[in-house]
């Protein structure tokens, strides 16, 4: 049977519009278009990213790993192209008070296997003192080599939540690439899955149908309590962390704030 967005027997409040095969078809091929569109400026825009001046810099500042001090080369393991999340930082904060945004996109990249297969490292920049993030790590069962770059310049060091790409050509070391705020989101699969969905992301400033549900605010579902309700208050915590041993907050936290 062919419905309308108005037949009253089969429109459901607050979700897209019942119709046919056909008429949903139409309007998918529709955007399609709109799509592909999108999809070819991403790929013009990476390739004048591949035509980026770069800036030298030294690689032989150290950086404080598991094994204490070491060069920035280490972190390319020998391949040529190395990628860094620079994970914002706040000292003397519990797990469950560190940053929503950085611990819910280091999640997202806890397997590089298929970047190192491709020739590039990948590694987790913050300024904590190292024996704070270390502990960090552990707790969070992180698999990805985690770094302390304390009191260090950019671009090793200096602001945090950004992601960056360095290129290395023997012992020379180059700055490729930097961006910040929105520009980080590839680092989150689960963005990508959750614009597919007819709810989206829950974000407020996204563009949503009237009668939809509404996140109040942004990044208000990074945080929750154990039963997964999003929340800002004294149980809350980022949502990676539920999976972790030992999860249940150990103080009450004053809301943070964030990068997005």
């Amino acid at each position: 049977m062919t419905t309308t967005p108005e037949d009253p027997t089969t429109a459901l409040s607050g979700r897209p519009a019942v119709v046919d095969l056909a008429t949903w078809q139409a309007a998918r091929d529709e955007l399609l278009i709109r799509e592909k569109a999108h999809t070819h400026e991403g790929d013009a825009i990476a390739a004048a990213r591949r035509r980026l001046p770069m800036v030298e810099f030294d690689g032989t500042v150290e950086v404080v790993g598991p094994d204490g001090p070491v060069p920035f080369l280490d972190l390319f393991q020998g391949r040529d192209e190395l990628v860094v999340y620079k994970h914002m930082w706040y000292d003397g904060a519990p797990h469950q008070g560190q940053c929503e945004g950085c611990t819910t996109a280091a999640w997202h990249l806890k397997d590089a296997v298929y970047l190192n297969a491709r020739g590039v490292s990948f590694a987790v920049l913050t300024t904590g003192v190292w024996d704070e993030v270390a502990s960090y790590v552990a707790f969070m069962g992180y698999t990805q080599p985690w770094y302390s770059v304390r009191d260090l310049d950019e671009p090793v060091g200096g602001e945090m939540g950004y992601l960056a790409c360095f290129l290395r050509d023997g012992d020379r070391v180059f700055l490729t690439y930097s961006t910040t705020g929105r520009g980080i989101e590839p680092a989150n699969g689960s963005f990508s899955l959750l614009d597919m969905t007819p709810y989206g992301r829950g974000e407020a400033w996204e563009d949503t149908p009237e009668g939809w549900p509404e996140g109040d605010q942004p990044c208000w579902y990074w945080r929750s309590d154990a039963d997964g309700n999003a929340t800002w208050g004294p149980t809350s915590r980022p949502v990676p962390q539920w999976t972790r041993p030992g999860a249940t907050p150990v103080e009450t936290l004053g809301r943070r704030g964030h990068h997005h």
